[in-house]
């Protein structure tokens, strides 16, 4: 008796161990983010992104899709700090709106990414086999196409609009965290607080969600930051070739594709909604790389 309440301790304790390096991440984490600078500027740019999406009918000065017929190609004024377009629609105020509809589209077509490609992730590497075999099939002819290139064949399939945007990118993206997650379980798995928690019964869902998805939480986050830029543009892409958001809609790659017909002479027609994609792309650059290097288990156990 004494030898199997031994054996049951032994593996609740394996089983602590689990928790240790969600910990030690966190840790490492809260306290790196304040003092890796770039990672901070990253952060900071995203914040006052989204702080302006939020507050954008306050921010913004006028009606972004109310045309003015009278004071197109205004050039930037105290006035019109962006000037105004071929419709005399305040170029600010489209920017504001449209960092509200880049981020609605950026983190849905994430979302979508991300559940999938986990769910993918998981089952394939924690069941093996044939399930392997048909998820890891389905992975490879996704991964046979360039993200864009497939999510032009989704939208080419259910037609131009802001949802299917979000739905094609989301798409596009859905093999890199299905082959990321797959990888990281293929070497959790194999650690000895899951084979104690088989070895007390623990259910297969159980598991996976209390020990293996824990312990794999740290690469898909990396992905997430970084994966939100692509999505910002390529959903810009999308919208630049007519596929994405349509007229009036205020999208930044929209409103880049129409300003390339005045470039010569209006320049801030194309340049100001540029800017903002390349502003807001540079944010979730620099927070993705930073939070890569902080959770990097290499850098993370030299602290």
């Amino acid at each position: 008796m004494s030898v199997v309440t031994r054996a049951h301790g032994d593996d609740v304790k394996l089983l602590g161990e689990a928790a240790r390096p969600r910990r030690r991440y966190l840790h490492a984490t809260t306290r790196q983010l304040l003092t890796v600078r770039t990672t901070l500027l990253g952060l900071v740019i995203i914040v006052g992104l989204a702080l302006v999406a939020v507050a954008a009918p306050v921010l913004a000065p006028e009606d972004p899709v109310k045309l003015q017929m009278r004071r197109r190609f205004q050039p930037p004024s105290l006035a019109h700090p962006f000037g105004t377009d071929e419709f005399g629609r305040d170029i600010l105020t489209r920017v504001i709106y449209g960092t509200r509809i880049s981020f609605r589209i950026a983190i849905v077509a994430v979302l979508v990414a991300t559940v999938c490609g986990v769910a993918i992730g998981l089952a394939s590497a924690y069941f093996g086999g044939w399930v392997d075999l048909l998820l890891q099939r389905v992975v490879d002819v996704l991964l046979a196409f360039p993200g864009l290139l497939l999510a032009l064949a989704v939208i080419a399939a259910l037609g131009p609009s802001i949802t299917n945007v979000m739905l094609a990118v989301g798409i596009g993206s859905t093999p890199f965290f299905a082959r990321l997650v797959r990888g990281s379980v293929l070497t959790v798995r194999g650690e000895e607080y899951v084979t104690a928690a088989r070895v007390i019964g623990a259910g297969d869902g159980r598991i996976v969600g209390r020990y293996i998805l824990p312990n794999v939480l740290s690469p898909i986050v990396v992905l997430i930051s970084q994966q939100v830029g692509w999505a910002v543009l390529s959903a810009a892409a999308l919208s630049f070739v007519g596929l994405g958001a349509q007229p009036p809609t205020p999208e930044w790659g929209a409103m880049l594709s129409r300003g390339r017909d005045y470039l010569h002479e209006q320049w801030w027609i194309a340049t100001f909604p540029g800017l903002a994609i390349a502003v807001m792309v540079l944010g979730f650059n620099l927070f993705g790389d930073g939070l890569r290097d902080i959770l990097d288990p290499k850098t993370v156990t030299d602290r």
